[in-house]
């Protein structure tokens, strides 16, 4: 079977781990790389001697590349991406898709036309600790979700051109979107800066999904210590996703509440508490971003939907987008609206919590 030639476009803090990857894919072979910088360039090719290295975009497209990945700065990734794609190329662009859901939308509107893959690297949905947790959730045996709350705090790495939540919070995103597949109805988000004014370091955020479901985010770029945690928490049973926890990274648990079924009880409180046994399931071993070069490589062969498409992305870039106004709003709530993202940011609007329109009596599953 004839390998797929891919470009890299951008070799600087991932760059090169996409080089690496679509290399050692079966299905792909990287031919050429494009950045602007020429120190980086020669970095690259003093390790990859046999690639095209090229400074110049127009020269970069027109090399006989079928698929291009983009790994550069968030507010370069529309332009870049339109480019490759009016050239006729399949893409995958490094999360978030875009700067702003606009954007966004108009270059999955441009796929579709160009009948061209456009997928969003958000690396997380093709860990096999994720893939695990979706097949759980599935499956009924937490029960219904009551809440999921995260945690992905660091010492750095600081950002120019974005904050924490656009740096971070896009990975515990797009698995919530991933395994809830629920749209979320509003969003409120508090942040501080205290690097850099202009730029939040630290950063809460509450997304309200409706039917008594919530998640809770935290990320931070000031934290001492390093923590990557997830907590799924059902009716049934609970899990925990501790990525750093190498060798039982997903934990369940058969602990929780026992709410009396009756009005009346309902009405006394009658609570009652279970403690059950914990259970960690076989994760096996394997580089997600490996399994994202595999995956867009089949989707540009079989002309397949990617599980990280660019619906999803404008999603994620949405709730980025009310999140940000958020902040600037001092913590107030915005509400998104139902149905679908085709017009991006312009359909929220912040509102207070008693505006907030009523729980759905169902949520949406799939």
């Amino acid at each position: 079977m004839t390998r797929i030639p891919v470009g890299i476009i951008g070799c600087g803090y991932w760059g090169p781990n996409l080089i690496r990857n679509f290399s050692g894919c079966p299905l792909t072979e990287v031919t050429a790389v494009y950045d602007a910088s020429p120190a980086r360039l020669e970095a690259i090719g003093r390790s990859h001697p046999y690639l095209k290295l090229v400074s110049s975009l127009d020269e970069f497209l027109e090399l006989p590349l079928q698929a291009v990945a983009i790994a550069t700065p968030v507010s370069t990734h529309f332009a870049l991406a339109k480019r490759c794609l009016e050239a006729g190329r399949h893409v995958l662009v490094e999360k978030p898709l875009t700067a702003n859901a606009r954007e966004g939308q108009e270059l999955v509107a441009m796929a579709e036309r160009l009948g061209r893959v456009l997928m969003v690297d958000h690396t997380y949905l093709f860990s096999n600790p994720v893939r695990r947790i979706k097949e759980i959730v599935d499956s009924g045996e937490l029960g219904d979700l009551y809440y999921v709350d995260s945690i992905r705090i660091n010492l750095g790495l600081f950002q120019r051109d974005v904050n924490v939540i656009w740096d971070l919070a896009p990975h515990d995103l797009s698995i919530v979107d991933h395994v809830v597949r629920s749209e979320a109805r509003s969003i409120s988000a508090w942040g501080c800066a205290h690097a850099d004014s202009n730029i939040e370091d630290v950063a809460y955020v509450n997304v309200d999904f409706g039917d008594r479901m919530m998640a809770n985010f935290h990320v931070n770029w000031l934290s001492p210590v390093k923590v990557r945690q997830m907590i799924f928490a059902g009716s049934k049973k609970s899990l925990i996703f501790n990525e750093l926890n190498t060798t039982e990274p997903v934990k369940v648990y058969d602990r929780g509440i026992d709410v009396g079924e009756n009005a009346e009880e309902r009405h006394r409180l009658l609570v009652s508490y279970r403690s059950g046994d914990v259970w960690s399931p076989h994760i096996p071993a394997g580089e997600p971003l490996q399994e994202v070069a595999r995956h867009f490589a089949e989707c540009i062969q079989q002309d397949k939907k990617p599980l990280s498409d660019g619906a999803l992305g404008v999603r994620v870039v949405r709730l980025l987008e009310a999140a940000t106004r958020s902040i600037k709003a001092q913590g107030g709530r915005i509400a998104l609206s139902n149905g679908s993202y085709s017009n991006g940011g312009q359909n929220a609007r912040t509102v207070r919590p008693e505006q907030l329109p009523p729980y759905s009596a169902e949520r949406a599953t799939g």
